[in-house]
């Protein structure tokens, strides 16, 4: 499995390496695979992630971690992930100009979504559901996930991602899938990135689905969402 964990990395990484050669994607309507992309992103988190996050709260819950405290720690965590992404898009969006986002900006911009990629890489080698079609359907996912977030991060920072930041973010999967073979964190570790992973996942997917300008296809996010989640229940 380690094998193809390693495999499952160089194809994400190759993701942000390759995703500016795909024409298309900056153009208005946008391409209906793109909003399709997004629909699979969001079902893996919601048919696939979520029960995880389940699990993981369990896990919690078995140690006594903040008990009598906090009733959903994983939920709140996810919560939280999903306002850090919205902040982050929302500071991007603010500080733009004719060349990106400012270059402060774009470094905490590159930082935290390098994060975000060396967490998928760790979970290439440690994720609650093992076996090969787990990690298929995991990379898929994460893959198209990665263009959306490929795609926003260039409308943001222009010439400056293509220059840096995409090497960066390719390099953060495979960190994490080196972190992955060297160092195996107990679940209730693990339970906060991941929670936190999710929140993320679902707002930088909807993100490029909501705003009218971007005018995304509705059928096409609505038929990526359920053929994959069909597809999870299936495997």
């Amino acid at each position: 499995m380690s094998e193809l964990a390693l495999l499952a990395a160089c194809a994400l990484a190759g993701v942000h390496l390759l995703a500016g050669r795909l024409r298309g994607l900056d153009r208005v309507p946008r391409r209906r695979w793109l909003s399709a992309s997004g629909g699979v992103s969001v079902a893996y988190v919601f048919v696939h992630m979520l029960p995880e996050l389940n699990e993981h709260q369990r896990a919690i819950e078995d140690v006594g971690l903040f008990a009598g405290f906090l009733d959903r720690h994983v939920y709140l965590v996810a919560l939280v992930g999903f306002g850090t992404f919205y902040g982050l898009e929302r500071l991007a969006q603010r500080s733009r100009t004719d060349d990106g986002a400012d270059e402060s900006v774009f470094r905490v911009h590159v930082a935290s979504f390098g994060l975000y990629n060396c967490l998928v890489g760790y979970l290439l080698v440690h994720r609650i559901g093992a076996g090969a079609e787990s990690l298929a359907a995991f990379t898929v996912a994460m893959a198209l996930h990665f263009l959306g977030n490929d795609y926003g991060l260039r409308v943001h920072h222009a010439e400056r991602y293509h220059r840096t930041g995409r090497w960066l973010l390719a390099g953060g999967v495979l960190a994490g899938w080196l972190l992955g073979t060297l160092v195996t964190f107990a679940e209730i570790t693990l339970a906060v990135p991941v929670a936190f992973l999710g929140g993320g996942i679902v707002l930088n997917a909807i993100k490029e689905e909501l705003p009218a300008e971007r005018e995304s296809r509705f059928w096409a996010f609505a038929l990526g969402a359920g053929g994959y989640a069909a597809l999870l229940l299936a495997i």
